[in-house]
């Protein structure tokens, strides 16, 4: 009466796919799949967008704005 065996998983995934269907399923680990993609992305996001953002501001060109007077 300890742990299911390797049959017992078996049925319990025939049962699973039965009442939500391959689809449904499909789509549930698609979508976990971004999770943890962008969950990722975002812990290493701030170390890889500081490089951008500093070759952005090379290329960036400083200009006052004068005002064009009406003749």
């Amino acid at each position: 009466m300890g742990s299911f065996s390797g049959l017992h998983w078996l049925v319990v995934l025939v049962i699973v796919i039965l009442v939500f269907g391959t689809k449904k399923l499909g789509n549930i680990g698609s979508d976990l799949g971004k999770a943890v993609k962008g969950f990722k992305d975002g812990i290493k996001g701030e170390e890889e967008k500081a490089p951008v953002a500093q070759a952005n501001a090379e290329k960036t060109i400083d200009v006052d704005a004068k005002e064009k007077s009406k003749q």
